[in-house]
């Protein structure tokens, strides 16, 4: 795995041979940036929560930790594959185009080494220090992210961010096997709880970065489709949200405690979500419409939403 100097692209840039004035600290800074942290923290607000509710309070202390650093590492592996293969695109984008493949400050061939070495890592943690199941969800995650996402939907179809955005889910699921080795309806009803809200999360982002994903050929729904359209959807998926995540209250038979901020987070999502859409309606376009409000409301939103998932099983053995 190399890493190449800071310089300008020539030809030859796919090459794997790195300049020799690379340093340590420049090394890992771009193989952390190639794992994309952000993007794995998102993951991990999902995963552990679902832990708890699992547990039906704290889980076993080695479980969530091992689970963590593979579900980690699982997540950092699809993440290095991703910009192995998308390094072409990532240039022709702003937001995109600081990233370590596009800038050459990992060569191509040691981003997907590094890619596979996480994979087998993780992998080889789930199956002999966690449970079978917890390692073949992740798997199937790896897989799904890089085949399915990757590779056949994202430069091929609207609904890209749609179906792959499964793999996004899957925490939900190898959390709640990892601490029971089985699994259930209420991890798979937190599963559509993310499912649903993926696509108004990033087509309100995708809105913003819309001349990006058009330069690089993506036809995300927002390059494709008029803003009123999108924001319909938008409204739609928030709805679906707000009503999955109601629905997790009977099926997990949590406390009125989560019951309540499902349903004050749900409403404040579905009203700026109307709100959004109102705008388009009246003729406002572009960077009047503020979509980045709703994409960071969006990521409050889950992160709340799956505290009040952790917090609920503690509310219910002090109530018992």
């Amino acid at each position: 795995m190399a890493l190449a100097d800071r310089a300008p692209r020539t030809d030859t840039a796919d090459q794997d041979e790195a300049p020799r004035r690379a340093t340590p600290g420049r090394y890992v800074r771009a193989y952390v940036a190639l794992s994309k942290p952000r993007v794995i923290e998102l993951l991990l607000i999902t995963t552990i929560p679902v832990m708890f509710v699992a547990a039906g309070g704290v889980p076993p202390l080695w479980t969530a930790v091992a689970t963590l650093v593979f579900g980690t590492m699982s997540a950092a592996s699809a993440n290095a594959m991703n910009c192995y293969i998308d390094r072409d695109i990532d240039r022709e984008m702003r937001r995109t185009r600081q990233r370590p493949g596009a800038m050459d400050l990992v060569t191509p061939r040691g981003a997907l080494a590094y890619g596979l070495a996480l994979a087998v890592g993780s992998t080889l943690g789930f199956l002999l220090l966690v449970n079978v199941l917890s390692a073949v969800l992740s798997v199937f995650a790896i897989l799904f992210y890089i085949f399915v996402y990757t590779m056949l939907l994202k430069r091929r179809t609207a609904q890209n961010v749609v179906w792959g955005g499964i793999a996004g889910c899957m925490p939900v699921l190898i959390g709640w096997a990892a601490v029971t080795n089985s699994l259930d309806w209420a991890p798979f009803v937190l599963f559509l709880v993310v499912f649903f809200w993926t696509p108004p999360h990033t087509w309100t982002l995708a809105m913003r970065y819309r001349e990006d994903y058009a330069a690089a050929k993506v036809p995300m729904l927002p390059v494709v489709a008029s803003d009123r359209r999108v924001l319909l959807e938008c409204v739609l998926y928030s709805w679906a949200t707000a009503i999955v995540s109601l629905v997790f209250w009977p099926v997990a038979g949590t406390t009125a405690f989560y019951g309540v901020v499902a349903l004050v987070l749900g409403a404040l999502l579905v009203v700026q979500a109307h709100r959004l859409l109102s705008r388009s309606l009246a003729g406002v376009s572009g960077a009047r419409l503020k979509t980045m409000g709703f994409f960071h409301l969006s990521n409050a939103y889950l992160a709340l939403l799956f505290v009040a998932v952790t917090i609920d099983p503690l509310v219910a053995r002090l109530l018992a």
